[in-house]
């Protein structure tokens, strides 16, 4: 039983406010610069903080003393369009959308629920739709066979940003259930594993794949499916032209 006395002078209009490490402050403030973020407090003594703020959301950082990296969980309404934003001026600033290091950006497919910002002090940033349903690790219960794994595979990937153990899964899935499958399933899972090996440096087996791929017998709708599937759709271009 809670006792309204105690918290009677509370009220639900707080503001949490994360406070990430950091050890090279003008390498943060050009990254924060770059995105269109308001540096809104600085300084360098007695003791290292700053301080950015984007749209409704603030970001500090502290002098980083254990060596470890801070996460934090930004919730939004429309996360395609932070992604989107984060994208454009990331590659206008460094000529490219950094995949890879510190700073980086995770890919991003239509309709997916969150992504993954990291910034040059590798503290990550993961925006997630507001909206997002719960995760089932393993696939959702629901499901079965090749759409379970690729269910899987998604969460592996979007969430845990593991995709080595996506592409594990996705590669193990597809041996054991393509023969209970729908075509549309193994043409996602054959997509999503091209992807991933290209992402990973492992791609001796996307030509296998691909030719697999173009062999499928699929409806325009499915083809597009298909292709919304993959963050990079011109990947699929030599199996599945548009």
């Amino acid at each position: 039983m809670i006792d309204e006395k105690i918290d009677a002078g509370i009220e639900a209009n707080e503001t949490v406010v994360p406070l990430l490490p950091c050890s090279a402050p003008e390498e943060m403030r050009a990254f924060w610069e770059a995105l269109g973020a308001e540096v809104t407090y600085q300084q360098a003594r007695p003791y290292l903080y700053l301080a950015f703020r984007f749209s409704g959301v603030d970001v500090h950082y502290g002098a980083q003393t254990g060596g470890g990296v801070g996460i934090c969980l930004v919730m939004v309404d429309a996360v395609a369009a932070y992604h989107a934003t984060f994208a454009a001026r990331l590659r206008a600033h460094y000529g490219r959308v950094p995949a890879t290091g510190q700073p980086r950006i995770t890919r991003y497919r239509p309709g997916a629920t969150r992504f993954t910002l990291t910034d040059p002090a590798g503290n990550s940033l993961i925006f997630i739709q507001r909206d997002e349903p719960a995760m089932e690790y393993g696939g959702a219960a629901h499901l079965r066979g090749l759409a379970k794994v690729l269910d899987n595979a998604r969460i592996l990937r979007e969430s845990k940003l593991d995709d080595r153990a996506a592409w594990r899964a996705l590669n193990s899935g597809l041996k054991r259930h393509a023969d209970g499958a729908t075509a549309a399933e193994v043409a996602t899972a054959l997509a999503a594993l091209i992807e991933l090996s290209v992402a990973l440096g492992e791609d001796a087996q996307v030509p296998a794949w691909g030719n697999r791929l173009a062999g499928l017998d699929l409806t325009t709708e499915e083809r597009d499916r298909v292709r919304a599937e993959v963050a990079d759709p011109s990947l699929l271009t030599a199996w599945l032209p548009g």
